[in-house]
Order: structure tokens, then sequence, then C-alpha cells
């Protein structure tokens, strides 16, 4: 799924070009090249379906590497996660209804590969046998606010002991902190990393059972629509008629068929410039990380990027803030996700949105 804005990384990520598509870290990759390199390691390339903005048409394609063109799936309206899906699973079914898929963010990070390669093939062996939902559930290491968190069932498990995976019994979205301390130290919960597994006949079925409105739309009474020249305008009218919804929402927080395994890969939503500093490496012997042309003194904790390789940043005498620099915008705030949410609110009430 490359379809997200990711607007709390502002200014480095914007409408036009999300964190999905940028070097965040300094990688030589986008988080989408990524993603893709590291399912690529679990199924063939030709496997491999994203599903993005039309608008993002020219930036995909050129990211792509190895990825056919017929895979890439071109959204013409933002409707969020189930529309995504359903428009996947429809056209899978419509060539392979037996296969076995995994949904993924193509914006988020895994610092331990061989780890999330290894889970993510056994779990997808076992739900190509089983009709359930299997999420990833990652083990939380502090009662962190940012992440939705799932609650599992110890006492209802598959029965193996390397991997095992347990019954969910409730999905939370992002709570507050007094919430998330009481989540963290319950031991019954996990972050809820995004990643679904399971064959195409379950989440058909349950998406069809949960949003029969909505995969109607995405339901051709004609079975040879996808794959043909008659796609385009069919999907153009099913978003055109879609509700926004997430899966998570419409689906997962319903269904009876949702399970999870617990995991720990060293993942990482990105999600914002907080998130970007603990993930990211090479901070120098103060604490800064620093992706610029850049002098750096008496100064400890800081982020300061800069697109411009011919622009000096220059930093002195400052602690624990974010100096971003991106096309037409500079940001200088304390090095804090509230800092970032009540610029991006300013920018909307003082009639800037075009530097959104």
């Amino acid at each position: 799924m490359a379809g997200g804005v990711g607007s709390r990384l502002w200014p480095l990520s914007r409408n036009s070009m999300p964190k999905q598509f940028i070097d965040m870290l300094g990688t030589g990759q986008s988080l989408m090249q990524m993603t893709i390199n590291r399912c690529a390691r679990i199924v063939p390339r030709e496997n491999i379906l994203i599903v993005t903005s039309e608008k993002y048409r020219d930036v995909v394609e050129s990211q792509a590497d190895g990825i056919p063109r017929d895979n890439i799936l071109y959204e013409p309206f933002k409707r969020n996660t189930a529309p995504c899906i359903a428009y996947a699973t429809y056209k899978l079914f419509s060539k392979d209804p037996d296969a076995t898929i995994m949904v993924t963010p193509s914006d988020h990070i895994i610092t331990d590969e061989f780890n999330f390669v290894e889970t993510m093939s056994m779990v997808m062996d076992y739900a190509s046998t089983h009709n359930q939902i299997f999420t990833i559930g990652i083990k939380p290491t502090f009662p962190n606010t940012n992440f939705g968190y799932i609650q599992f069932n110890k006492d209802v498990h598959t029965g193996d002991t390397a991997k095992r995976g347990y019954q969910v019994k409730t999905f939370t979205e992002k709570p507050d902190i007094d919430l998330a301390t009481v989540f963290f130290e319950s031991g019954e919960f996990l972050w809820n990393a995004g990643i679904f597994i399971c064959n195409l006949h379950t989440i058909k079925g349950e998406m069809e059972r949960y949003l029969p409105e909505m995969t109607d739309l995405f339901n051709p009474r004609d079975k040879n629509v996808y794959n043909t020249a008659a796609e385009r305008e069919f999907v153009q009218n099913s978003y055109n008629n879609s509700p926004s919804i997430s899966i998570d929402y419409g689906v997962m927080e319903k269904t009876r068929k949702a399970w999870v395994f617990p995991s720990d890969f060293g993942w990482s939503d990105l999600g914002t410039w907080e998130s970007i500093y603990d993930y990211a490496k090479g901070k120098d012997q103060d604490g800064n990380f620093v992706h610029a042309n850049s002098i750096i003194s008496d100064s400890h904790g800081n982020v300061v990027i800069s697109k411009d390789d011919g622009k000096l940043v220059v930093v002195k005498g400052l602690d624990n803030f974010m100096i971003v620099d991106s096309d037409n915008a500079l940001m200088v705030c304390p090095r804090s996700d509230n800092a970032v949410k009540e610029i991006l609110v300013d920018l909307t009430a003082l009639d800037k949105g075009e530097y959104l």
C-alpha cells in the first residue's frame, strides 16, 4: 500500500511527494524501494502488487524496479485502506483465487530483515490452509501513543511453540498515555504493525460480510473486467462511489477470524520525526542525526536535514531541535511530535495549504 501522505513528517513529506518515495534515513533507497526489496525475499517480484494514487504514477514507476507495470494499481481517489485492499483482492481473485497474500504498508522500517522474512514466510504458509486473517503484533518496548494496539488471548493459540499465533480480543487505535501505560504493563497487548496475511477466500469473504456495500462496488458482475481494457473505467466508478474506510475499522475490529503472531524484528512505522530520530543510524557523538552539508558545534540531540547539498547549514548551541529544509519550506522547532502537529494545524488555519 503506497498511497498515503505522511503529513507528520512535514516539510520533507508532502502531498506531492510522500515519505514512502523519499530516502528518509539516508540509506540511498526510498522506503518503498526498501519494502519492495524486503518482500522480494519472500515472493518473486512478479508477484508483488503496488496500490498507489494515480498522481504518483511517475515516481512509482521510476522506483518499482523489477515490478511489472500491470502490477501497479492506481487509485483515482483516496479512500483509505479498505477500498485499496478490496481492489487488489478482486483483481488477484480473478487471476488466482487460491492465492495467499501479505498486505503491508510501503513506508515502514524493518531492521531485522532475516527475522522478518522467516516470520512472514511461516505465517503465509500457515494462512494458505487456515481460514483466518493473521496480523503481525510487535512486542512493545514502552507505552507508545503513536501506535495502535492489539490485545490477544493467551489461552487460545495455534499450538506451535516456536512461532505461536493467538486469537485477537480487541483492536485499539492510538491511546492516550495513561491507557498506553496500562496496555504496556499488562503484557496482553502488542503494537499493531498494519500487516495482514491471509488467503484470498478468507479476506474476500470477511469484506463481503462486514462491508457489503463497498465490496459490491469492486465485485464485477462481468468476471472478465479485471486484467482487461475495461478495468480502468470500472475502478474509476468503484472509487467514485466508495466510502472512505480503513480495513481495521471496517473488518478487523468486527471479524471473529482475527489472529495475531507476536514478533520482534525491529519495526517502526516511521510516522513521526521522533521515530525517524530513534531509528536513524549514523548519529554523531553528540546524538545529532545530520543529513546535510553542515557544521554542527556545541549542539546535542538534533535532527538536521537539507535536500540542498549546495547550501551550508550551520548549527551552534542548540539542543533537541529539528531543522528540516525542503524545497519551499524551512522548519525550525523543538524535536517534538506535538510541535509538528501544531505547525500543520497552523498552516491550514493561516491558509497556507499550498505548502502541505
